[in-house]
């Protein structure tokens, strides 16, 4: 999914909320009457070679990976582990009176060593996994939700928390150390700080389920994804494909042992051109049907039982905590509040949606029975369709703008869109750490020439890497207690590889997925604040999108074409006839993109305002859902259940709508530059001054007035889109 960001490990005193609902053990039975900075000791004695318990040894400290291997998570995790418990139990026995100094920065300043390994190990587990690191992350997540917990539920670090939190109005804190405080006291409270004694056992095995489930379920999608393969033995049955979608379907053929034949995956740069110009309806519908039933087979690695179960467990820990439903308790720390604030505004958008997206049914429908086809449109033949359609409508079709997308060009495109907006700089750098042979790394300069960040781009699609596009952080931006750091943020998408020597050709639409997770990267790299909890991308999950939002739109900015859309071959800069072609297409199919994802909107939320803990019939709830919302079948949400990683394996449960959320922050942002200038100084200084540089160090919204100068309102978007009632 475009601009999936993972939530950026912070402070290990917020560590559950950090890691996601992990679960939870202790680090070892054998230690437990020893100290903690004695047992952390040890360990590290022990340990001697190990590279997390030293400095990096690289340039800018980044992480070692040639020298980091798997034996070295599981003890330098239960050594950080240690090491933070005893922080947390010198800030306990101080013997001075709770300031905001000696309890809520003492904590923010704790855990480094734990966060270290985290920011390495699950950038990883994401981006290059494999069996080993697999399985330490099941032994590995519930003693980090543990270590959480023991923070969280500790109740004399609460008292002292809770006294410097009565006295905030008479500290005189900045803004800053303002919104740390609040945040502070709101984890505890929300980590179950206020439950009895046996309620908050209750809460550590809730936790310990919900971690171990997720853990399966993302495990069971990645194995379901790797497994599904279209094998296709006669060239006949390649009609309608490009070449260039030919020449790596048999790449992938011979990688995975089917020499002379071609092989297609659910991987998204394999199934969407294969079902959007493969004429064979018969295969199209076989290859569509592996996709939307991942974890749906009734084999070891159903996902059925699991997200039930979890759905089940999270309505009843948010009871537990005080709460109506998981989306009433998720809410709250949002921009939105309420899943009745989401749902109003869903029902503001899905009936002209719903209503484009019948309009396009129909002018499909006639164009197959043009053409003579004795059969009703089906959810695999949207695309192809679609795409005729599209051809006929505008003569425009994505295969005329792939060789001006090449990802080289596109990359200069997204930093010459950077230099123009913010005055910063890349300079690619070939001697530096990387994790993968494939990773590129650049050092960014700011506009006054001083290294401002270094930026990973791990690009192209691999069996060891989960599906979708995400930024994340390896080191966050702060300064805070002595310490000046300086941010190293990696940008991870799933493009397909160039073959032979054609480089790797974009889509239109993964050309603009490659702005959008820099705009991620920029929000990361930009950032300006002092505690590292605060940095770039801690920020509300329906708040995180926006700015990533607002950089898709410079690539479709003639101005902005003219210095990167390139023919890969002759160096021709895309003609303006086919620019205008784009901008006349940009609302076509709306309909489709806006239902589908709504669609899975409105299940996430489904599944998370269940008020019973009683697993449910997951296909049964699934179907109810979809028939409730008056979903047409020719669209299946853009997730279904079973494949739903973002709510059951990532930090989405009750929050897929942010995307849309953030679209209408977006839309209502970019006008500002349009009013202005797309390049203008003032404005590009005023969003990253409020948006970009201060992260969660203050209330996002109040920031976005402070850019805009009002509340975003909803009409850019529905323009945008197509979708504003005429």
């Amino acid at each position: 999914m475009k601009g999936l960001t993972l939530k950026p490990l912070v402070s290990a005193m917020a560590l559950t909320f950090a890691l996601g609902a992990c679960s939870s053990k202790t680090v070892s039975n054998d230690d437990s009457n020893i100290a903690p900075n004695v047992v952390a000791q040890q360990i590290i004695d022990n340990n001697a070679t190990n590279p997390f318990f030293k400095p990096y040894d690289t340039y800018m400290g980044i992480p070692d990976f040639d020298k980091i291997k798997p034996e070295h998570y599981l003890p330098a995790f239960k050594a950080g582990i240690a090491q933070h418990k005893a922080e947390i139990q010198a800030i306990i026995d101080n013997p001075d009176a709770p300031t905001f100094a000696n309890t809520i920065e003492a904590m923010e300043f704790s855990g480094e060593l734990t966060t270290k390994v985290a920011s390495v190990f699950y950038n990883l587990t994401g981006a290059d996994t494999n069996d080993e690191l697999q399985a330490i992350s099941k032994e590995v997540s519930p003693m980090l939700s543990s270590a959480g917990d023991d923070v969280l539920l500790n109740d004399k670090l609460f008292q002292r928390v809770k006294t410097v939190y009565n006295q905030k109005e008479s500290l005189g804190l900045s803004v800053a150390q303002h919104k740390l405080l609040e945040d502070t006291y709101k984890s505890f409270t929300r980590g179950g700080a206020n439950l009895s004694e046996a309620d908050k056992v209750k809460l550590r095995a809730l936790n310990e389920k919900i971690g171990k489930l997720s853990l399966e379920f993302g495990d069971n999608l990645l194995a379901e994804t790797n497994a599904f393969e279209l094998v296709v033995e006669r060239e006949a049955d390649l009609a309608g494909l490009p070449q260039d979608v030919i020449n790596t379907a048999a790449q992938t053929a011979t990688k995975r042992g089917h020499e002379g034949k071609w092989v297609f995956t659910t991987q998204r740069p394999s199934i969407t051109p294969f079902l959007t110009y493969a004429d064979n309806r018969d295969l199209r519908e076989k290859i569509y049907k592996g996709y939307i039933e991942r974890g749906n087979n009734n084999n070891a690695n159903d996902n059925k039982k699991i997200l039930a179960e979890m759905a089940a467990l999270r309505a009843e820990r948010a009871q537990l905590m005080g709460y109506k439903t998981h989306a009433h308790f998720v809410l709250e720390e949002r921009t939105a509040k309420t899943p009745e604030n989401v749902y109003q505004l869903l029902n503001k958008v899905w009936p002209a949606a719903l209503g484009q997206a019948k309009a396009e049914v129909a002018d499909m429908q006639a164009l197959i029975d043009s053409e003579g086809g004795d059969f009703k449109l089906a959810a695999w033949d949207w695309w192809y369709y679609s795409d005729k359609i599209r051809v006929a409508k505008y003569s425009f079709n994505e295969q005329q703008t792939r060789p001006y997308f090449s990802l080289e060009n596109t990359l200069k495109g997204v930093f010459y869109t950077a230099n123009r907006l913010y005055g910063i700089t890349v300079k690619e750098r070939t001697d530096l750490p990387k994790y993968n042979d494939e990773v590129r790394t650049w050092e960014v300069f700011d506009k006054d020439g001083s290294l401002m960040a270094i930026f990973m781009g791990d690009y192209y699609v691999r069996d060891s890497k989960r599906g979708g596009a995400w930024m994340n952080a390896y080191r966050q931006q702060y300064n805070m207690n002595g310490v000046d750091s300086t941010p190293i943020i990696v940008n991870v998408l799933n493009y397909p590889r160039p073959v032979g020597d054609e480089p790797s050709l974009l889509t239109f639409d993964e050309a603009s997925t490659l702005f959008h997770e820099f705009g991620h990267a920029l929000h990361g790299m930009l950032s300006d604040v002092e505690y590292r909890s605060q940095a770039g991308t801690s920020v509300p999950r329906d708040y995180v999108e926006f700015p990533s939002q607002v950089m898709e739109n410079w690539m479709t900015q003639p101005e902005v074409l003219a210095q990167f859309a390139k023919h890969y071959k002759t160096g021709e800069v895309i003609p303006q006839a086919l620019v205008k072609k784009i901008q006349a297409a940009s609302k076509f199919n709306q309909g489709f993109a806006t239902v589908e994802y709504m669609a899975a909107t409105k299940l996430d939320l489904d599944w998370h305002t269940l008020t019973d803990f009683t697993p449910k019939d997951a296909a049964q709830f699934e179907a109810d859902s979809l028939n409730k919302m008056g979903l047409i079948g020719e669209i299946a949400p853009r997730y279904r259940s079973t494949y739903f990683s973002h709510i059951f394996a990532g930090g989405y449960s009750a929050g897929y709508y942010s995307y849309l959320w953030s679209d209408i922050l977006g839309a209502d942002a970019f006008e500002a530059f349009k009013e202005n200038g797309i390049f203008d100084k003032a404005t590009a200084d005023a969003f990253r001054n409020n948006i970009l540089s201060q992260g969660g160090s203050e209330d996002p919204m109040l920031l976005y007035k402070q850019f805009r100068g009002k509340e975003a309102g909803i009409e850019p978007l529905l323009r945008s889109r197509g979708l504003l009632s005429k």
